[in-house]
């Protein structure tokens, strides 16, 4: 297993770590609307993390929203007494519980030491704001942050990260959080976003901050699960639930994409897994990417990928190819 350094900090990350939303299973935002995943196995995923931990992976990435609370609990079941030797990241942003707003600065203490209890730890290595949603005109930005800043000053917390689903809003805050890592989704579908020339590129290296993607494998679809002929059906609590990306008339196009790719790299689950990690591995701000899993074989598919990087040729086949 290959490490790379968060910039700025002494934490050393593999390459391939974990993305832990999946085992919070189904779930519903304050809105009702599904963010969750199916039930997860528990001791299917007690037996993928350690396998995992055993192979080098040394980074799991979290939140207190995934199955509100159940992935950290999971996860904590899982690492067992290896919970204090490898770097774990959780966040705060979308669970506001009975506070008016999830960056209320009371309500951040109350996340942060609740998820310390839920993981059985005495720190948190990364702290994410899971969003740049500060309410109007950022009025929760003020105490949220200093909260923040607190509860690195106590040594609850080792580095502040910000993630978010929107280039723009990333950029935004950036200048006011100072954040030393930023989480987005990026995948080889698309990834403009953090191609050298983009806004968000070019800010993350004029300040020397690392980048982790999440969604590489772009749940699934980059393994060539889903087809036009036999569209996926989910089920109420799985945040796949009425995406466009999985309906026929997008499956459809893909399809033909995924030929050419399949042709070139193979057909296989590892073979995919490998092509759509490496690419984005292949970029220096990524320090690593954070599939998720749900059992053991799943961890073995993504860790396939493991040692394996593209050429220069093999990245611009990719885009040629899939992002069209």
């Amino acid at each position: 297993m290959q490490y790379r350094n968060i910039q700025g900090t002494d934490l050393k990350v593999s390459e391939i770590s974990l993305g832990c939303w999946t085992l919070g299973g189904p779930n519903w935002n304050f809105r009702g609307i599904s963010c969750g995943w199916p039930a997860v196995e528990e001791k299917e995923a007690i037996q993928a993390i350690r396998w995992a931990i055993e192979k080098g992976v040394n980074h799991f990435d979290t939140a207190d929203v995934y199955g509100d609370g159940h992935a950290e609990r999971l996860l904590a079941k899982g690492l067992g007494s290896k919970r204090n030797d490898v770097i774990i990241a959780t966040k705060i942003g979308y669970y506001k519980g009975t506070a008016e707003h999830p960056y209320e600065g009371l309500h951040v203490r109350h996340q942060c030491e609740q998820s310390l209890k839920n993981l059985k730890r005495d720190y948190i290595d990364i702290y994410y704001f899971h969003n740049c949603q500060f309410g109007v005109q950022n009025q929760y930005l003020p105490e949220a942050l200093e909260m923040m800043h607190r509860l690195r000053d106590e040594g609850k917390v080792r580095v502040i990260g910000l993630s978010d689903w929107s280039e723009e809003a990333l950029c935004k805050m950036i200048p006011h959080i100072d954040p030393q890592v930023i989480q987005c989704w990026g995948s080889a579908l698309d990834d403009h976003y953090i191609r050298e020339g983009s806004a968000l590129h070019t800010m993350m290296t004029a300040r020397k901050i690392s980048y982790v993607a999440f969604s590489p494998l772009a749940q699934g679809l980059l393994l060539d699960k889903y087809h036009p002929s036999n569209p996926p059906k989910f089920e109420s609590g799985d945040n796949r639930l009425n995406s466009k990306r999985f309906s026929k008339d997008y499956l459809e196009k893909l399809e033909p994409r995924m030929k050419k790719i399949k042709e070139r790299f193979g057909s296989s689950p590892e073979a995919l897994s490998r092509m759509a990690l490496q690419y984005l591995l292949y970029n220096p701000l990524v320090a690593c990417v954070i599939p998720g899993f749900r059992n053991e074989r799943q961890v073995k598919c993504n860790l396939a990928a493991e040692d394996k990087p593209l050429t220069a040729q093999d990245v611009e086949f990719i885009q040629n190819t899939l992002q069209v």
